[in-house]
């Protein structure tokens, strides 16, 4: 009889236990997310700030008695560092790099788009180039349908979205999510998680978005698809482009790498009731082609995924073409379409 009385106990000392484990984990977690807030984020990015606040949390553990009190100094800790984050406030002003100097905008004339800021740089090197803001003036009734370029840069897991409108009667006009990066400030995947980057719409001319990447950076890859969408379904992506890049003139947001990235914003910008379901592969985004392939969103000719993707590799054509003015037209043959 007491046998069968100690399962009981000890199932519940088991499961007591498990709770304290997965509450420590969290814990930590969370002082270890608010060092780096800290660190990343602090005022002129003092490390001090950080390990003192390290040294601070690991003193409450060692010295307070009592689990309870030892867990909730670190979670107070985090709250702490949590509400002071949460009070830095994007900005439109800074001292921002040439090619992220400029917020691009659009005036919406019945059929007649007039978008200020739209990027052509002149390019010798990545990092040698002439900026230039140009306005150009579209229809939205001659928009025949969008193109994504997907960028890698390194690692098959994560790429970088390029969309590029198509029309009728104009060059394409590209839209590419990126980090609006201050003077001297490189991109940081870890950064990236805490508030070191404002978000940026760059309005683009192709030459400009794809060639900087396929020409002049070393070690990136361009695939270029052509989507299934109508005419009628581009011009909605569209009109969503036009109303976030006004939007975020008027209320700048903070990048983030994991929720409002090049990926997750462009997801974010259809309505709620028409976005597609959300798969891990938006999140790992150098997926996001085979995602694609699979939900019928590119055209394939009927080519295996594997197939496609070697097909549509454009750094040779775009290397080729380079400065010719029909680039457009020159990156896209071969392409398999629709």
């Amino acid at each position: 009889m007491n046998s069968n009385a100690s399962h009981p106990n000890f199932a519940l000392r088991l499961l007591c236990g498990l709770g304290w484990t997965v509450a420590w984990i969290i814990a930590l977690g969370c002082a270890v997310w608010a060092f780096g807030a800290l660190h990343y984020d602090c005022p002129e990015f003092e490390p001090e700030v950080a390990w003192a606040f390290a040294l601070v949390v690991l003193a409450a553990i060692y010295f307070l008695r009592g689990a309870w009190l030892k867990l909730g100094a670190a979670f107070l800790g985090f709250a702490l560092v949590l509400a002071w984050w949460l009070t830095l406030k994007p900005v439109n002003a800074g001292a921002w790099q040439p090619d992220v100097s400029q917020l691009a905008s659009a005036e919406i004339d019945g059929d007649t788009v007039t978008l200020h800021n739209v990027r052509n740089c002149d390019y010798r090197t990545e990092a040698d180039y002439t900026p230039r803001w140009e306005t150009r003036a579209v229809r939205i009734s001659q928009i025949t349908g969008f193109d994504i370029a997907v960028n890698y840069w390194g690692s098959p897991w994560m790429a970088h979205p390029i969309v590029s409108f198509q029309f009728a009667d104009a060059p394409p006009v590209c839209f590419s999510i990126e980090t609006r990066k201050k003077a001297g400030q490189a991109y940081s995947a870890i950064g990236g998680l805490y508030r070191q980057f404002e978000l940026i719409y760059i309005v683009a001319d192709e030459r400009d978005v794809i060639r900087v990447r396929t020409n002049y950076r070393h070690g990136e890859d361009i695939y270029l698809y052509r989507t299934t969408a109508t005419p009628a379904e581009a011009r909605q992506r569209f009109g969503e482009y036009l109303r976030s890049l006004n939007h975020l003139r008027d209320h700048p947001r903070w990048y983030n790498a994991i929720t409002t990235n090049c990926t997750t914003t462009i997801r974010d910008q259809h309505p709620a009731s028409e976005r597609t379901p959300w798969d891990w592969r938006i999140l790992l985004n150098g997926k996001g082609d085979e995602l694609m392939y699979e939900r019928r969103t590119i055209a394939t000719a009927g080519l295996p995924f594997a197939e496609l993707k070697k097909r549509s590799l454009i750094n040779p054509a775009a290397q080729a073409a380079n400065e010719a003015p029909d680039f457009s037209k020159r990156i896209r043959e071969g392409l398999p379409a629709m």
